[in-house]
């Protein structure tokens, strides 16, 4: 199960996805630290399928994201959102931020 959730922002939405069994852990790795205990109510929204996480996540809305885990991340991959040389680690937890920039 995955943790989704929504923020909405002037530019759009900020996504946050998290692996149920992440929320809660400090994940760090040399200067690299994901504190999923601290910003916990960031990702906490609805528990759900990967299949409806897929069917939730919309390009054309999503202005930022911030996704970890294994199956948060392959939600990512195959939307076409995420590539896999895109996809960075925490120890042995992948995880993905994305940020849309507009171009005048």
């Amino acid at each position: 199960m995955i943790f989704l959730k929504k923020h909405a922002a002037e530019q759009g939405t900020i996504l946050a996805m998290c692996d149920e069994e992440l929320l809660g852990k400090v994940l760090s790795q040399g200067k690299l630290c994901i504190d999923l205990e601290k910003y916990a109510d960031f990702y906490r929204g609805e528990l759900i399928s990967e299949q409806r996480a897929s069917g939730m996540v919309d390009d054309e809305e999503i202005y930022s994201a911030n996704v970890v885990g294994e199956r948060s991340v392959a939600v990512m991959m195959n939307k076409g959102l995420v590539g896999k040389g895109e996809v960075k680690k925490v120890g042995k937890v992948p995880f993905v931020q994305i940020f849309k920039v507009d171009v005048f």
